[in-house]
């Protein structure tokens, strides 16, 4: 889970319209990684 439950909440609100429906589970609390950190890594 989380350490910020306010930067998940953020990052899925502005993601989770251009999330397909089968990817959905990406956005749960437990599957998700911060979109800035997994830039940074590219």
């Amino acid at each position: 889970m989380t350490s910020d439950p306010q930067a998940w909440l953020a990052d899925v609100l502005a993601n989770i319209a251009d999330t397909p429906i089968s990817r959905l589970e990406q956005l749960l609390p437990w599957n998700w990684t911060p979109q800035s950190l997994s830039a940074q890594a590219a």
